[in-house]
């Protein structure tokens, strides 16, 4: 039988090895959101709580419990601005990144 390693520790695995890989996460999380994408982001999200800060001490950071976060990053979930705001903050301080836009013009 193959060894296989499960997808969500893949991904926690390189997060915390590769910064470059956790900060293309987090800015492929802020593009889907800005692009209508919502869904998709907060599953990255997710993906990037879990690797990082983890459930239980971003609750504390944002003073939300976590099972409200857990459901607030489903595909179902529906996180107010104000929550998206402190959730990305919170992953860009452990992170130790800054977010900057950039305006294309098309």
């Amino acid at each position: 039988m193959a060894l296989t390693r499960d997808f969500k520790d893949t991904v926690a695995s390189r997060v915390q090895n590769d910064p470059a890989f956790a900060q293309a996460l987090l800015d492929e999380a802020i593009t889907l959101f800005i692009n209508g994408e919502p869904e998709t982001a907060k599953l990255i999200l997710r993906d990037l709580v879990n690797a990082t800060v983890g459930f239980e001490a971003l609750a504390e950071e944002i003073h939300k419990p976590a099972k409200s976060l857990h459901r607030m990053l489903s595909v179902s979930g529906n996180p107010t601005m104000t929550n998206i705001s402190a959730i990305f903050a919170a992953i860009k301080k452990v992170l130790g990144v800054e977010v900057r836009t950039q305006v294309i013009a098309s």
